[in-house]
């Protein structure tokens, strides 16, 4: 039975997501109706068309700042990059109006540069979280062009000695081999590759790295470090840090979210238990966490020192609901209905007055209140163009299961 739900959940996952029902539950078991889904998208898309109007033909967008009534915009390079654009192809694929499909393909053009950078490990998001929304809505033999090209640039940051993804090129004096968490999700992007080229290759460096990342990424408890530096030469570990969190040792919020995402889709796409079962103890660490709020929006880091006066991460709990609604298709009973019960609370509380601008504010983001960046103080209680991907992504999941 799970294996049959795993193949019906192509449907509803990621890139993958297509129009045919996958939940093998009754619509009456579902908290969400029909009609709050669908306003949800309605006023996403009267949202990013505003957004449309206001950004500049040759950026990207980063975030918002009230304050100045101004868009923080980015060249292809930055790792965002590919969020926009995406998230445009799902709200055309929802309301099937044309100028959305105009606009992302607008920026497709631009981030098709990307396919050759090799000095980036986000390739997937970049990418696949754009072109691949593209070639599964409106194929185009250029878009898998450009996709494959781009997984051959991520694979070239693998080393067989680490048996991993490189990750940054920065900070040379402090890593030597460092792999972040968020790594795992570029993975989706190398399983496509080997299915669509038939080279098993993308596919075998995708595993390889996501078993590296569950040998030494987790503590005891399956929260993650942030980062973990190998040896380049022996590939032995080095140091385990919390880049981006609030200590080394504390658990960063949109870490577990990429955890969680990641062995999610890496069970989908191998069907081996070790991912599920990594995916179902990460989800029980954060839906059991003591400091996890009722609403389900998790502090920017589970162990922020001002609890309960933490800025919250929208972000965080966009990605933890879209990959819950994956992840409780592939389990049974009681935990099928926690995990939908949480995801189901995350989507509502984020649809909410206190975290969903209004029609017209927040520089046509969806999302109010994520954290990018708090201890470089950027990024901070602000609009990001990821919270708003997951965020539709998870509503679209949603929709699919109620058909």
């Amino acid at each position: 039975m799970k294996k049959l739900k795993s193949v019906l959940l192509l449907a509803l996952t990621g890139i993958l997501l297509a129009c045919q029902s996958t939940s093998s539950m009754n619509e009456g078991q579902l908290l969400l109706t029909a009609d709050f889904v669908d306003q949800q998208l309605r006023n996403a898309v009267e949202q990013y068309q505003v957004m449309a109007k206001r950004l500049p033909p040759q950026v990207l967008p980063k975030t918002y700042y009230k304050e100045q009534d101004s868009l923080a915009t980015s060249s292809t390079r930055w790792w965002t990059s590919g969020f926009y654009p995406g998230t445009l192809l799902y709200l055309y694929e929802y309301s099937g109006d044309s100028t959305l499909a105009v606009a992302a393909k607008q920026k497709l053009q631009l981030l098709e540069r990307e396919k050759d950078n090799r000095s980036t490990h986000d390739l997937g998001f970049m990418l696949y979280c754009s072109f691949g929304n593209a070639n599964r809505i409106m194929p185009d033999s250029n878009y898998r062009t450009v996709m494959l090209q781009g997984a051959e640039s991520l694979i070239s940051r693998y080393k067989d000695a680490v048996e991993a993804i490189r990750s940054w090129d920065h900070h040379t004096d402090q890593w030597q081999f460092p792999v972040i968490i968020d790594n795992m999700m570029n993975l989706e992007f190398l399983n496509w590759a080997s299915r669509e080229s038939g080279d098993s290759k993308f596919a075998n460096i995708a595993k390889i790295h996501a078993n590296t990342t569950l040998k030494n990424h987790f503590r005891e408890d399956y929260s993650s470090y942030h980062v973990v530096d190998y040896d380049s030469i022996t590939g032995a570990v080095r140091h385990r840090h919390t880049a981006q969190g609030a200590r080394h040792e504390t658990a960063w919020a949109r870490g577990q979210a990429w955890g969680l995402y990641g062995y999610v889709m890496m069970f989908r796409d191998t069907q081996d238990s070790i991912y599920l079962n990594q995916a179902v103890n990460i989800a029980n660490y954060i839906l059991n966490h003591p400091n996890l709020p009722k609403d389900g929006v998790p502090y920017w880091d589970f162990d922020a020192d001002d609890i309960p006066d933490a800025k919250r991460d929208a972000s965080a709990a966009a990605i933890i609901a879209s990959a819950l609604l994956e992840l409780q298709i592939y389990v049974d009973g009681e935990q099928q209905n926690q995990y939908l019960r949480a995801a189901e609370n995350m989507l509502t509380n984020l649809s909410s007055d206190v975290y969903k601008a209004k029609k017209g504010s927040n520089g046509g983001f969806i999302l109010m209140h994520s954290v990018g960046h708090l201890l470089a103080n950027s990024e901070v209680d602000v609009p990001l163009t990821y919270a708003d991907y997951y965020y539709v992504e998870a509503l679209m999941r949603y929709r699919e299961l109620l058909k």
